[in-house]
């Protein structure tokens, strides 16, 4: 796949995670959108292959934290907030256990 390609892939995936994570939160969204088309802007003429190429890992790094970190929260009352996770961050419930358990 050719460098044009993998940088318009980022910053297509970067803009489907935060439409995923951001969900419902037009500030966040519109904060988001602004933010990821800056910093393409910002680098739209760098020729160096290496300096692309870190810009690329860099991008899709920050696209894998916000897909897999990110939560959203909403205050619902002075102390409170609403938690939003999204059904990919949801886990299997398993117990905490602080004891090792004893193999038999």
């Amino acid at each position: 796949m050719g460098t044009r390609l993998k940088v318009l892939s980022v910053f297509k995936a970067l803009h489907r995670t935060r439409m995923a994570v951001f969900k419902d939160d037009n500030r966040a969204l519109t904060a988001a959108r602004l933010k990821i088309n800056e910093e393409f802007r910002k680098n739209k003429n760098e020729t160096s292959e290496e300096n692309v190429r870190k810009m690329i890992k860099i991008g899709s790094d920050v696209e894998i934290v916000l897909r897999e970190a990110v939560i959203q929260a909403e205050h619902v009352g002075e102390d409170t907030l609403l938690l939003r996770p999204r059904d990919s961050l949801l886990l299997e419930n398993v117990p905490y256990c602080d004891q090792p358990r004893k193999r038999s």
